[in-house]
């Protein structure tokens, strides 16, 4: 688990101070991406550029379905809940949308937020009364993780500091990539091991019987490109159609996130 946030004065830092402090979380994910360091270190820099009641950096797993925390300080029960649920919650579709801005608590509308087991049964008898949830994707677009924030009053997040966490998305999402391709290799059965990340998130969403569109639309990319990828997946596992290639997908305990 990461270190818990520093005692500094984030709030009350100029402008210059935060993006000074951004850069060294840039210097922090670099290392992380080439194994010097871990996800740890990321969040202890990012403390830096705003203050942070709790934390965490988690992992996609698109074969078990499931997030995996690389560092944080939530309590367990809320590390469980972004782990195992926190994709089905109702906000997380908000938070995977094409604008791909991260959401931060203030600005969740009432009404979702009412609906969000998350906020209601997790964050709300922590305490929290802002923070932000940002997911990650890489540079071919995959989703890879996730970046969840916390924190209790009385503090205000300054602009720049919410600014800067949004530049930062693409060196954390690096931070989280890094070694996804082996670990999901590593956790396949050898026949689906050719298969590349990207592949593999198509041949789930095959066992729910959508089609080409609907796929596009839950993975962000183009029905066309969802096609390329089902003639790949089609060609890598000697599969005569997408039929074929959903039963084996389930013979192999694949299947599309909810």
């Amino acid at each position: 688990m990461a270190a818990r946030r520093s005692t500094g004065t984030a709030a009350r830092r100029s402008t210059a101070d935060i993006l000074d402090a951004a850069v060294d979380v840039r210097a922090a994910a670099r290392k992380a991406t080439s194994g010097a360091t871990g996800a740890a270190a990321v969040l202890a820099a990012l403390s830096g550029v705003l203050e942070y009641d709790h934390a965490s950096l988690t992992r996609w797993d698109p074969v078990r379905h499931r997030h995996t925390t690389l560092a944080g300080s939530y309590p367990d029960a809320a590390t469980a809940y972004i782990e195992t649920l926190l994709h089905r919650d109702p906000v997380f579709a908000v938070l995977r949308g094409p604008e791909r801005d991260g959401l931060w608590l203030r600005d969740v509308p009432p009404r979702l937020l009412a609906s969000s087991p998350g906020f209601r049964d997790v964050l709300r008898p922590l305490g929290i009364t802002d923070g932000v949830a940002q997911c990650l994707f890489a540079a071919d677009g995959r989703y890879v993780g996730m970046l969840n924030i916390s924190t209790r009053p009385p503090r205000r997040t300054p602009d720049a500091a919410r600014a800067a966490v949004t530049l930062l998305t693409e060196s954390l999402a690096a931070t989280v990539a890094a070694g996804t391709e082996v670990r999901h290799s590593d956790a396949l059965p050898p026949d689906l091991r050719r298969l590349s990340a990207r592949e593999l998130e198509v041949l789930a969403e095959l066992t729910s019987g959508r089609t080409n569109r609907e796929i596009a639309e839950r993975l962000y990319i183009t029905p066309r490109t969802v096609g390329t990828h089902i003639e790949h997946i089609l060609a890598k596992l000697d599969l005569p159609n997408r039929a074929a290639a959903a039963a084996r997908a389930a013979a192999r305990g694949i299947e599309a996130a909810r």
